[in-house]
């Protein structure tokens, strides 16, 4: 996988295209607004990079990844994945999830599984999930978890909205702090 920095989404696609060269070569993640990550084999994906060097990427680098996730390339452990999950009970859905996979609002609990085994293999579109939620009124963004890439993307997407990081219990105790205020 690779991170391809200040192009856009066609000539992105227009570079996979011109370099696949009968080698998997996708767009695989679409962050924000000039960042969109490849994904594929290693030889087609150092050939993006070079040619979206060329073709004027403000950067093009190489992602330390154990696999070229959101590609074709993992549609057998999507398919693993779904016959673990068949093993699961889902509950039914009180909360819309939107999906990475369609960018839309998922309430049915008998279409999870297939959306996770999906999002194995097809593109994250991040910015249009994230677009959505702000049409659906979320006003508040919460990243759970160590780091704040999810954070730093959604600011890029939109400045306005209010984004929390919570790596730690100090930051669950800002959140339920924040939860109790008049103005949440």
């Amino acid at each position: 996988m690779a991170a391809v920095l200040g192009m856009d989404r066609d000539r992105v696609e227009e570079i996979c295209q011109k370099v696949a060269q009968g080698k998997v070569l996708t767009t695989a993640n679409f962050n924000s607004p000039g960042q969109i990550v490849i994904s594929g084999h290693m030889e087609a994906i150092e050939r993006a990079i070079a040619l979206a060097k060329e073709m004027g990427a403000k950067r093009a680098v190489l992602l330390e990844v154990s696999a070229p996730f959101h590609s074709p390339l993992m549609v057998v452990a999507g398919q693993k994945l779904g016959v673990e999950l068949a093993k699961v009970e889902v509950n039914e859905l009180k909360v819309p999830v939107v999906t990475n996979v369609e960018a839309e609002a998922n309430l049915a609990k008998d279409r999870v599984w297939d959306l996770l085994v999906r999002q194995m293999s097809s593109p994250v579109r991040w910015e249009e999930s994230i677009h959505k939620m702000i049409g659906l009124g979320v006003e508040r963004f919460v990243e759970i978890g160590p780091g704040k890439v999810l954070s730093g993307l959604i600011r890029r997407i939109d400045g306005q909205k209010e984004v929390l990081n919570l790596e730690d219990p100090m930051g669950l105790d800002k959140l339920k702090n924040l939860a109790k205020s008049p103005s949440a």
